[in-house]
């Protein structure tokens, strides 16, 4: 394909790193939750994408910049990546447009930041799926606080293991439900306590009495009404996967809805990497001839973490430049 071309108020990046997501493959695969096949298809694709290239996530470095970009910014003023140089390492999300599953992608600079010095591009391309959701859902949505009991369905996903880490980072007690293949990973992250699904399935932990103060489902395992019965008082259930019903009709302690692709969050969360407290899970890193392997790996709903894509190699000193 033609490369890509910077128009005004964007940035020209050179790829170094993306990920494959479930966004991303229920764009791919058009398999979107109960509800919005129809609205889903009419907006990407009736026969398949519309757009050519897919990929939301990634991290890179700036190849040129159009016009108005070096000083482009929102309206406030304050987006972290107003005054890009050429050059410069940057990460973001792509939204609608997609495109970073490529060498080359054009990007509004208003989506951009800056990666912090000693943050791999695998790094900053990682933590920004999963973290933004999680972040969103715990920190504005259930404004989790100290001391509260936090279950975290799914707990060993690309969102799961940030939500791990970002309801810890917050001072609550983690219960994690994954595979006994991912205990390991999910305690080393954190969690106080680890269930094993297939042993001790959700319904028996409402069966014998448990309540949380947040239940944050980022599988779709639950529903408003079983989610409920999992509830301590004042509780909050936080659904990341819903039906158009569920979405349109939640209310009071059940939340759902899409986490913004917001340039504070991003360094909200580059700052947490930096600084050690939040880990970036990599499942396995590929090259871009790899991708259809990638999108089968999420499939198969057997991804750990993030799957990272190299669609070129990572030159010797620029990896995790000051």
């Amino acid at each position: 394909m033609a490369d890509p071309v910077a128009g005004r108020g964007e940035a020209l990046v050179r790829v170094m790193a993306a990920t494959v997501n479930s966004g991303d493959a229920r764009i791919r695969g058009a398999r979107f939750p109960r509800g919005f096949a129809l609205p889903g298809r009419l907006a990407l694709g009736v026969k398949g994408p519309r757009v050519a290239v897919l990929g939301i996530v990634f991290a890179g470095v700036v190849e040129a910049l159009g016009a108005d970009a070096a000083g482009a910014g929102r309206a406030d003023g304050e987006t972290t990546a107003s005054g890009l140089a050429v050059g410069e390492r940057v990460c973001g999300m792509a939204g609608a447009r997609m495109g970073a599953h490529a060498e080359l992608a054009a990007v509004s600079v208003s989506r951009l930041v800056r990666i912090p010095g000693g943050i791999s591009f695998d790094d900053a391309a990682g933590v920004l799926f999963g973290g933004t959701t999680a972040l969103h859902y715990l920190r504005d949505k259930a404004a989790v606080r100290a001391g509260e009991h936090v279950l975290v369905i799914g707990a060993s996903g690309a969102v799961g293991t940030n939500a791990v880490q970002l309801a810890k980072h917050f001072g609550a007690q983690v219960t994690a439900m994954t595979s006994a293949r991912n205990a390991g990973l999910v305690s080393a992250l954190g969690a106080d306590r680890v269930i094993d699904y297939r042993v001790d399935p959700i319904g028996s932990l409402a069966d014998r009495g448990e309540r949380f103060d947040v239940v944050f489902d980022t599988v779709g395992a639950l529903n408003p009404k079983s989610g409920r019965s999992l509830l301590a008082e004042g509780g909050r259930l936080l659904l990341a996967v819903a039906s158009l019903g569920e979405m349109i009709t939640a209310r009071g302690p059940v939340k759902t809805g899409t986490a913004p692709e917001r340039a504070e969050d991003f360094a909200t969360l580059l700052d947490l990497v930096g600084s050690g407290e939040l880990r970036v899970v990599i499942d396995e890193t590929l090259p871009l001839d790899r991708l259809a392997e990638a999108h089968a790996r999420v499939d198969s709903g057997r991804k750990v973490g993030n799957l990272v894509l190299r669609p070129q190699e990572v030159a010797v000193g620029t990896e995790r430049a000051a």
